[in-house]
């Protein structure tokens, strides 16, 4: 097993992989920007290197100065976390190149998943079930307008080398092309350097549903269930859960299956995620082939929670050259497990980024609650990074209880200083749509946010703000005059902050 590995990421990532090594007796090696230097990873690690610059160019992209990092501080392996240089070949081969252990799968398989188009043709060699499309890119609007009249409207204008919900545009008719095909290819180019696009049919009414596996060096290959990433705003995810409430035992087994026949066609190895796309038709399910993730993903806690693994962990001794010691057999899913991204977004106004110091902040807890995260008190949260700032997760006997123990998590959460998506995962915890398990990709964009106002969470801060503050007088007039007949004496001061707390939770601004 390493002794020192070197995470190349930074935030809640970082603080997750920091905290499985240290369990296993792994020293950590952080990098950090200008921007992180006083970040919680960077304090939280054995060692630390600043990589300089505020911008992830000049820093956690840079090649140079990770592999110069690990160098130094005498790191045997670089985990990559998710972002940034996780699902890039080319730092995958410098690391090996290195002399280093690169944590993921080979560059071959990165570099074959990362290129959508490459990746259609091997999984319809592979037999995965795909949807319908092209396997080569267009050169123009005039090509794809041609090529749509094959596929037939609506059609889905994707970027070759895309993910991340950027590079794809959805079109309902050949005069929406020209338009589409322009915005797209420039999104692309400017996010991956690859303008191409290609042609897939629009799944009007789908499901995101994706399949977790593993593999060892020795041979062996599992999967461990499927997580639901159904709601999504723009093709970012906003609340995953897992099982999936339309997945059963014998498709759970046959999407297994075909996740781990497209791992095994690109010789995978570690831990990955093809992602699907599901759909019911005439009462039948079908689900088709979407893309692979080569790398941890941001949901993978509920995995961890329902399987009752550590992928963390899994990652680390497949790339120390372990076996997996999994039996297919004893991988079903016990339980339900809800997680919720925690982005410094603003859903009342449109999602726009939210920026500003953390001013306070206070975390749900109780049985079942499960918090990733790399915040603090008085923490800058500005442009230059992803604006996910955390991540709640819940584990319940049944989803009705996983539901109700989320929206318990969310109303004790407390953030002040930015606002965060948290009532928007809220509104639709409530939505009887989602409750009931039938909703699609499209169930955030049909949710009125304005009209669904946080008004639980204000009102449960500012009771638990005033809860501490009515204890903190309490202790400070006991000690200072000896007895509780000072504290007797507060009662107006107690009904006046009580008369606050009722006008600010019924429209007062956030904490």
């Amino acid at each position: 097993m390493f002794r020192r590995i070197l995470i190349a990421n930074r935030g809640e990532i970082a603080i997750r992989v920091m905290r499985t090594a240290r369990e296993m007796g792994i020293e950590s090696v952080a990098v950090y920007s200008d921007f992180d230097r006083t970040a919680l990873h960077t304090r939280l690690a054995d060692d630390a290197v600043c990589l300089g610059g505020s911008l992830p160019s000049e820093s956690y992209l840079d090649m140079d100065k990770v592999l110069d990092a690990a160098k130094r501080t005498g790191a045997e392996a670089i985990h990559p976390g998710y972002g940034f240089l996780a699902e890039n070949a080319e730092f995958a081969r410098r690391v090996v190149a290195a002399g280093l252990t690169w944590i993921g799968p080979p560059p071959s398989a990165i570099e074959s998943m990362g290129d959508k188009i490459t990746s259609r043709r091997l999984m319809e060699e592979a037999g995965v079930p795909c949807v319908p499309g092209l396997n080569d890119p267009v050169d123009d609007a005039e090509a794809a307008v041609t090529a749509a009249k094959g596929i037939g409207y609506p059609v889905a204008l994707k970027a070759s080398a895309g993910g991340g919900g950027k590079g794809i545009r959805i079109v309902h008719e050949p005069s929406e092309m020209k338009s589409a095909f322009r915005t797209a290819s420039g999104e692309a180019q400017a996010a991956f350097g690859d303008g191409r696009l290609y042609l897939e049919r629009y799944l009007e009414t789908p499901r995101h549903v994706e399949i977790q596996v593993l593999f060892d060096t020795h041979g062996n290959g599992v999967h461990l269930g499927e997580r639901d990433c159904t709601v999504q705003r723009r093709h970012q995810k906003l609340i995953e859960e897992a099982p999936s409430p339309v997945v059963d035992a014998e498709l759970r087994a046959r999407m297994g299956e075909v996740a781990l026949a497209a791992g095994r066609a690109v010789g995978y190895v570690g831990a990955g995620t093809v992602e699907f796309l599901w759909e019911e038709r005439d009462g039948k399910p079908e689900f088709f082939f979407l893309e692979m993730n080569t790398r941890l993903q941001v949901e993978h806690p509920v995995t961890e929670l329902v399987i009752g693994c550590d992928l963390v962990r899994d990652q680390l001794r497949v790339a120390a050259g372990e076996e997996l010691g999994y039996r297919q057999d004893r991988l079903a899913p016990r339980g339900h497990a809800i997680e919720v991204r925690i982005n410094a977004e603003d859903p009342s106004n449109g999602f726009v980024p939210s920026t500003g110091t953390i001013r306070n902040l206070r975390w749900p807890g109780g049985p079942g609650v499960r918090i990733d995260s790399g915040l603090y008190r008085g923490m800058e949260v500005g442009l230059n990074y992803d604006p996910m700032l955390a991540k709640v997760i819940v584990w319940a006997s049944s989803r009705d209880a996983a539901i109700v123990r989320m929206r318990r998590a969310l109303q004790e959460l407390n953030v002040g200083g930015v606002r965060t998506s948290a009532p928007a995962a809220l509104a639709v915890l409530d939505d009887p749509r989602f409750q009931e398990g039938r909703f699609d990709t499209h169930i955030l964009e049909s949710i009125d946010i304005k009209g669904h106002s946080g008004a639980e969470v204000q009102a449960a801060a500012i009771a638990a703000a005033l809860h501490r503050w009515t204890n903190a007088r309490r202790r400070s007039l006991v000690g200072r005059e000896g007895d509780r007949t000072a504290w007797t004496r507060r009662g107006r001061d107690r009904a006046d902050a009580w008369a606050a707390h009722r006008s600010a939770a019924q429209g007062g601004p956030l904490a």
